[in-house]
């Protein structure tokens, strides 16, 4: 079944002429993939984040992966993960063969916050390697706090920034600046504010970092011929060497194409996404207390990926359910983000059953509402509306 013409979804790409021009013409150039559009992106995203280095790969899952291996996250370490994500924040860890403790967070953002990390350090037992904060709806953690206390106990820090390009924290620096942490990663699936199709992206101020990532997602092999100098066949053009047993996260240059000519719209997304965000909390407010956004965190600008609401269903008298097919019918798609991490079987099977309060709270009144750029105001005034209309 299709959807109706007017069906706003919760997220939607933003595709233009130039982007489609972009990956025409990476399809007619030598390279499909490795060639020149890759170190263009990365170093044209370095540039926008203000951070040294960017190192483009497969996807958000694979930045996350190749970014906590090049921090020798393994085997025998804790990784501790806010509850309220996407799984692969945690399995990234996993994937790294560390163990994961998951954190709770502040119920009505579903951020981490300084004293559900440092709840999370005590449950850790002092053995924890690294955390991953995550930016959540694009709305920044509390980075300075937060890194304060993890440098404190000697953690490395990787930012989930995947729903958080061209966010600002309360410093002012731009989320992958990481003026607060190692690296962090992003995700340009479709229906984040910027696509490549598929694809992600590390970005981090360490050279040694960077050059990690760069070799281990193509397989971990060494190309650089300067290394070579006392290598037998080093003068032999094809020579190389594989260095560490690394993995194929390679990035094709069609969806580099698509990401550069995306990122060249980047402010303009950003300061679309801040009105729609701004008419919501307008149009909203009729629907308090039953309907809140929370407000921004003291200091922040954030360029939300996620119109993530709290209702209270039960004050309502309807079931989340009965809310999202009621808009459905109306022609308005909803999701939730995200049903908390511990609570998934393969994660209660290894670690038992848990209870983070805040986590839980959080996912029962949490719903995202439609947020992509193409949406008007007059959109927005016909969600609140249809929503009103269904909470009654």
């Amino acid at each position: 079944m299709t959807e109706q013409a007017d069906f706003l979804a919760y997220g939607r790409q933003d595709i233009d002429e130039n982007d489609i021009a972009a990956a025409v013409r990476a399809l007619q150039s030598d390279y499909l993939t490795t060639g020149p559009e890759i170190p263009a992106f990365e170093v044209e995203f370095a540039e926008f984040t203000g951070a040294a280095y960017a190192t483009a790969c497969s996807n958000g899952t694979t930045a996350l992966h190749l970014a906590l291996d090049a921090l020798g996250v393994g085997e025998g370490d804790l990784c501790i993960v806010p509850s309220i994500t996407f799984m692969a924040t945690a399995n990234a860890a996993r994937y790294c063969g560390a163990e994961v403790v998951f954190a709770d967070v502040d119920p009505e953002t579903g951020l981490l916050t300084p004293d559900t990390l440092a709840d999370a350090l005590k449950r850790a037992g002092g053995k924890a390697k690294a955390v991953l904060p995550v930016h959540l709806a694009g709305v920044p953690c509390d980075m300075e706090a937060i890194a304060a206390l993890a440098r404190h106990h000697g953690l490395a820090i990787v930012e989930d920034s995947c729903h958080a390009i061209a966010s600002r924290g309360a410093s002012g620096a731009m989320v992958g600046a990481c003026a607060h942490s190692d690296a962090a990663t992003f995700s340009f699936h479709p229906v984040k504010s910027l696509t490549t199709g598929e694809g992600g992206m590390v970005t981090t101020n360490s050279p040694d970092l960077a050059a990690r990532m760069a070799r281990q997602r193509s397989h971990g092999i060494e190309r650089d011929a300067a290394r070579f100098e006392r290598a037998e066949g080093a003068d032999e053009p094809w020579y190389h060497e594989m260095a560490s047993l690394g993995w194929n996260y390679r990035l094709p240059d069609i969806n580099a194409a698509l990401g550069r000519a995306q990122l060249a719209r980047m402010a303009q997304f950003a300061a679309k996404r801040r009105a729609l965000t701004a008419a919501y909390r307008e149009l909203l407010r009729p629907l308090a207390p039953l309907v809140r956004l929370p407000a921004d965190p003291p200091g922040s600008d954030p360029c939300r990926h996620l119109l993530n609401v709290r209702i209270d269903f039960h004050a309502a008298g309807r079931t989340r359910a009965e809310v999202m097919n009621a808009l459905k019918a109306r022609g308005i798609g909803t999701q939730v983000h995200y049903i908390p991490v511990h609570t998934q079987p393969y994660y209660v099977q290894r670690y038992g059953a848990q209870h983070l309060p805040g986590a839980e709270a959080h996912y029962a009144q949490t719903l995202s509402l439609p947020l992509f750029t193409r949406m008007e105001t007059g959109d927005v005034a016909r969600v609140c509306a249809a929503l009103g209309e269904v909470l009654g």
